[in-house]
């Protein structure tokens, strides 16, 4: 997936180069198979995470948004046209957005980005995952992989799936696309944290920060570690049980911050399956599960946070457990079925 996707980059700057779509920097493996862990071995789906910048003569301007706040942030990217009238972006044959006509600009240049991604001011998700469907489709044949291996491209809404199969093994793969805060490991990017996201929101996303933290997690952990063992496995014994899979991993995370990784060894397994057991029914009886990234102070020190995310206050991914007595009863059923 990592060659892949250096590939694919490759030919993105090619065909991106001179045009104003946004510019595509190289991909960052997320999510539980970059981590080193999958809930179904059989069914892996390889998340890749590719930065976007604004292109020349524009800039993008993030801005909270105002539902939700109680918990994890939602944000709209505003594209803003800047100013280009310098003698390096003249040199380049470039019009300025602001100061040339719009006949001269129709005449002589490609649309803005404002003009194909956006709704209204704002970067569209839905739009911006159309068009890495046909830049992936379109690129594909000139890469070398494809002389081996069969694309099949899957629908797109706020992200581009495919898989590439070539008779014996076969891979999919997730492209999602965001924009980072800073010089931090927080990006908003395209994967919804709700079934019906609106097409201009792009949730805050702490993918990056949790692969840095169980890299170096690895980096520290014994060799017969089984980490990511009790993981895998406690997450497929609760499947179907109404838990999600980040539930569980929140957990682990936490206790991976608490124990020592000399203590998470094969002859530690079934004592850390219990702590992760016990962990789940204190969260659930407390109704109360911090999220690991948001807040918390003491991560290594190689994972960065804006500090707006550093300094708030925890957020509790079973408020609804709160908010709703039957929620919180059929939980702790669960929890007893488990």
């Amino acid at each position: 997936t990592r060659t892949l996707m250096e590939h694919f980059a490759i030919y993105f700057r090619r065909v991106l180069s001179s045009s104003f779509y946004p510019v595509l920097q190289g991909a960052i493996g997320v999510g539980s198979a970059f981590e080193g862990w999958s809930p179904r071995e059989q069914d892996v789906v390889y998340q890749v995470l590719i930065p976007m910048t604004p292109p020349r003569g524009h800039s993008f301007h993030l801005e909270l948004g105002t539902a939700g706040q109680r918990r994890l942030r939602n944000f709209h990217i505003r594209v803003q046209q800047e100013c280009t009238c310098t003698s390096e972006q003249q040199a380049e044959n470039m019009l300025c957005f602001l100061h040339h006509s719009e006949e001269e600009l129709r005449r002589h240049q490609d649309p803005s980005l404002l003009h194909t991604l956006c709704t209204g001011s704002y970067l569209d998700v839905e739009k911006t995952a159309r068009w890495f469907y046909q830049l992936v489709r379109a690129i594909w044949p000139a890469l070398l992989e494809s002389h081996h291996w069969h694309l099949v491209l899957l629908p797109p809404r706020r992200s581009c799936q495919f898989k590439v199969t070539n008779g014996r093994d076969s891979y999919r793969i997730e492209m999602l696309f965001g924009v980072r805060q800073g010089n931090s490991d927080v990006f908003v990017s395209s994967q919804p944290r709700q079934a019906h996201t609106s097409s201009t929101i792009w949730p805050e996303s702490y993918a990056v920060a949790e692969m840095k933290f169980f890299r170096y997690i690895a980096r520290r952990a014994p060799p017969d570690s089984l980490h990511l063992k009790c993981l895998q496995f406690f997450t497929r014994l609760q499947l179907g049980l109404g838990f999600s899979t980040y539930t569980i991993k929140t957990i682990v995370m936490h206790l991976l911050s608490i124990l020592p990784v000399s203590q998470w060894r094969r002859r530690h397994f079934v004592r850390r399956l219990m702590d992760i057991s016990e962990s789940l029914r204190t969260c659930v009886e407390m109704r109360r599960l911090n999220h690991f990234i948001v807040g918390n102070q003491r991560l290594p020190g190689g994972i960065h946070l804006p500090p707006e995310v550093l300094m708030a206050r925890p957020s509790n991914l079973f408020h609804d457990l709160v908010m709703d007595p039957v929620a919180h009863s059929q939980a702790m059923s669960q929890y007893v079925d488990l």
